[in-house]
């Protein structure tokens, strides 16, 4: 077993060197209170061998309240690709990212008849390190297979999570696998495109369910993609077109893990069903707010009855009122009470057979008693009226149309990763591009968002505090733009179309407190490389501390202050390579550097999981503000 599990791993994990720390973990904490934490930035990727690797040349500036200065390199240590066979199903080792059916089998690829294999998916996202009785597991996303071996696009497969058993050596800090299985989701039909997820205070993992499908267009319109994608979707996973249902995704799943390594799920049905980017619990452990990712999509707020547990509680859906339309935007955010509800009951819902027509009566054109709506769930402008008695089944299955009758704002762009500063009370959201439905639209049904435009995107601060009637002491009150990109008028020497000295289309966030950082990944087509960033909150100093293959996005973003003496930022990236044909690159050979991505990892084949390390292990002792 051991055998083939180190034959399966990558280079990159038998041959990482060793990692740097600040503080030793038996050294008095002293002599170690961090005064002031500075990232020095890395040049962005100038050569074909740096654009197509993943790697950092940043450094970390650590000042201490002693006077002590150290300054110490960041490394990037890769611990698997998604297609290394490094996880134990059934008696044989398969790839991380292998999707696996109900019966616990590996979804196999029949694109090329006389060459069935089974999927991988080049597009890990989402990381938390979970500690359970003195180990260490790592729950990562495996959000979709890119293409398949025939080269096309892949539409309506089941998604999967891997769980990997890691080990820390306590000399180096340094992480290595030590076995790893797939995670079962029969329980919930499946897992539907999951993207960013969160780490609970309790210990548990947070996942999502993106792109719900669009459940009018299955139950009327059998040429739709909706009807086409859950139908593949369930022959897939069931093996039979028989359990299709589209409310049986886009939620959010919660992962545990017990003392003996088995991991078990659930799905949180009463926090609303919409694009499901990610769920991050605010330090009060009961409130809750969302990424809703596409064009058209809404905030969204959760306050649970009970501290740590998101199985009932109250759904609300936010109102944007618009304070600044310039450098990102502002606005203030009242919220909408969508209703109250259990995980049992809107499961019930479902299991009971509930379709769209169910719920709401439709027009096709402006009329009496009949509300026009604007929402991701679909592309056209749609006239509803909810059917009498329906408020619970629109609130959990239909959040986003029905929180657009109640006069949500449904207007957001690609809302994606968050993070949350405890101590400041605040929360960061990324918008990944501030155009399209942000902006102001002549004819538009609501448009309560009219920003300017900004096509790579926005990091908004989020300030917490309380709203009349609501059972919390962390609501969203505001948000502002924090951290701004810029878009280029034309392509510069090396294809990117936004300054690639800024940010260009964030995605995931993490938050250090101990480094009072908040880090950036990049999901941009805009960027040929795409980067991770680190911006300081105190000093707005922002800096460049990876770089991940072109093509590909930075994924998997996960502060850990001091795990077991040691820090890290988990950091992945996903397909690999993509879109390389349509940039208009001059700084060097484009032929060469598609042959050099093709001669490494490949193109959209396989998938990064890895951390950053080196970064500072100190207590902080001093003032965010």
């Amino acid at each position: 077993m051991k055998r083939t599990l180190i034959v399966g791993l990558s280079a990159a994990v038998l041959s990482s060197s060793l990692i740097p720390t600040f503080a030793d973990a038996h050294t008095s904490r002293a002599a170690h209170d961090i005064k002031k934490v500075e990232f020095l930035s890395m040049d962005a990727p100038s050569t074909v061998n740096q654009m197509v690797k993943t790697y950092t040349e940043a450094k970390v500036k650590v000042t201490y309240q002693n006077g002590k200065t150290e300054i110490k390199p960041l490394n990037y240590n890769q611990l698997f690709l998604s297609q290394d066979k490094i996880v134990e199903n059934k008696g044989a080792m398969i790839a991380a990212g292998t999707p696996i059916d109900v019966n616990g089998d590996p979804i196999i690829d029949r694109s090329v008849p006389d060459k069935p294999e089974a999927f991988v998916s080049d597009a890990p996202d989402s990381n938390s390190l979970l500690e359970v009785h003195g180990k260490k597991y790592m729950v990562s996303h495996f959000e979709y297979d890119s293409i398949d071996n025939a080269g096309n696009e892949v539409k309506g497969l089941p998604a999967s999570m891997t769980l990997t058993e890691v080990v820390q050596d306590k000399k180096t800090g340094k992480l290595a696998v030590k076995k790893a299985s797939k995670i079962d989701f029969k329980n919930v039909n499946g897992l539907w495109t999951p993207c960013n997820g969160s780490t609970t205070p309790w210990g548990t993992h947070l996942g999502s369910e993106e792109y719900e499908p669009d459940a009018r267009a299955f139950e009327s319109d059998p040429t739709s993609s909706a009807y086409k994608e859950v139908n593949a979707f369930a022959e897939r996973y069931f093996g039979t077109k028989e359990k299709a249902n589209p409310y049986f995704y886009g939620f959010t799943p919660e992962i545990s893990v017990d003392r003996k390594g088995k991991s078990s799920v659930v799905k949180h049905y009463s926090t609303g069903r919409f694009s499901h980017e990610m769920m991050q619990i605010l330090p009060d452990q009961k409130t809750a707010i969302f990424g809703d990712d596409g064009n058209n999509t809404m905030m969204f707020m959760y306050v649970a009855d009970k501290k740590k547990d998101f199985s009932q509680g109250t759904l609300y859906a936010a109102k944007f009122n618009q304070t600044k339309a310039t450098e990102g935007g502002a606005g203030d955010l009242e919220w909408i009470k969508l209703g109250h509800a259990s995980d049992k009951e809107v499961k019930r819902l479902i299991d009971k057979g509930t379709k769209f027509s169910d719920i709401f009566e439709t027009a096709d054109a402006p009329a009496p008693g009949f509300k026009a709506v604007k929402t991701a769930a679909s592309k056209k402008v749609e006239y509803l009226k909810l059917k009498p008695g329906k408020e619970k089944e629109a609130a959990f299955l239909e959040s986003r149309r029905y929180g657009a009758l109640l006069g949500a704002t449904s207007e957001f762009n690609k809302m994606e990763g968050i993070t949350v500063n405890a101590e400041d009370k605040k929360a960061y959201i990324a918008l990944s591009y501030v155009s399209g439905s942000t902006e102001k639209q002549d004819g538009a049904v609501q448009d309560d968002i009219q920003l300017e435009k900004r096509e790579s995107g926005a990091t908004f601060e989020i300030d917490l505090g309380r709203a009349k009637g609501i059972d919390s002491r962390y609501v969203p009150t505001n948000m502002q733009a924090l951290v701004i990109g810029e878009d280029l008028a034309k392509p510069d020497a090396y294809g990117n179309t936004a300054n690639p000295n800024l940010v260009a289309n964030p995605d995931n966030l993490a938050y250090s407190a101990t480094s009072n950082t908040l880090f950036i990944g990049e999901d941009s087509s805009l960027h040929t490389n795409n980067f991770v960033w680190a911006y300081n909150l105190k000093t707005k100093k922002l800096s460049r501390i990876l770089s991940v293959p072109v093509g590909a996005e930075a994924t998997g973003l996960r502060s850990l202050d001091r795990v077991g003496g040691y820090s890290y930022l988990l950091s992945n990236y996903q397909h690999p390579g993509e879109g390389l044909n349509g940039k208009q690159i001059t700084a060097v050979d484009p032929k060469k550097l598609e042959q050099a991505m093709q001669e490494g990892i490949g193109i959209q084949k396989t998938g990064g999981v890895g951390y950053l390390s080196g970064l500072p292990t100190g207590q902080k002792s001093y003032s965010h503000r």
